[in-house]
């Protein structure tokens, strides 16, 4: 198998030097480009992996080169963002990107987002799978959830949320794009349902609700659950 194609939209030297490093010393092949108009044609012509875009660009706004890509590609987006920019990552998951790093990131957590990029990449989870995480299993052909081996009855919509979450396990999901998947679009604005059902989920399934291990919150942007 031939390794994995990595495309880099980032005008930052620097951080392209970190990355060529870091992504090369495991064995993914890196192709930069320093502005937007750059980095869509280098998406175009080498069928990569994943791409990483950092959102301050100097020509084209980040969020536009998303936007560009997502017309015509479905390769994994991951957005490099500088703290505090929270509506920004929202903006960026909700046109299509699939994850989001804040600068300073580091290199652990890059190639943790990368790998979980890939994993989406390779096809999405059988309807006969089980999903794994520490101890929660989801069954998601026998509709079965476990928690150290006990089973965890859930409502339907509390059921939806949860599957919704492990079909992208790993993957921060704004809030829009829970309540859109979960109760429909035109319930995109009610955050109250959101938050009412990740509740009764925590309780269910967090051996402490309050510091949950599986259902993290992605403050200001979303949810995420840990990936197996």
């Amino acid at each position: 198998m031939s390794d994995p194609i990595v495309v880099l939209i980032e005008d930052e030297p620097q951080i392209r030097r970190f990355l060529r490093a870091t992504l090369g010393s495991q064995g993914y092949r890196l192709f930069e480009a320093a502005t937007g108009a750059d980095g869509l044609v280098e998406a175009g012509s080498r069928q990569p992996d994943v791409v990483i875009v950092d959102l301050g660009l100097p020509d084209i706004d980040g969020l536009e080169v998303i936007r560009r890509l997502r017309e015509w590609s479905t390769v994994p987006i991951i957005v490099l963002s500088a703290r505090g920019q929270e509506a920004d990552k929202v903006v960026a998951l909700d046109l299509g990107a699939d994850d989001y790093v804040s600068k300073p990131f580091g290199a652990e957590e890059l190639l943790a987002r990368v790998r979980v990029a890939i994993r989406h990449k390779a096809g999405v989870a059988r309807a006969d799978a089980v999903f794994t995480s520490g101890e929660l299993r989801v069954d998601l052909g026998r509709r079965h959830v476990f928690v150290r081996d006990q089973e965890v009855k859930l409502t339907p919509t509390e059921y939806r949320l949860l599957t919704t979450l492990v079909r992208h396990a790993g993957r921060v999901l704004t809030h829009r794009q829970l309540l859109k998947e979960v109760w429909g679009p035109n319930q995109t604005e009610e955050a109250h349902y959101l938050r009412v059902y990740m509740a009764q989920l925590r309780r269910k399934i967090e051996a402490d609700p309050a510091q949950p291990r599986y259902l993290l919150t992605e403050p200001g942007v979303g949810y995420r659950l840990a990936g197996e």
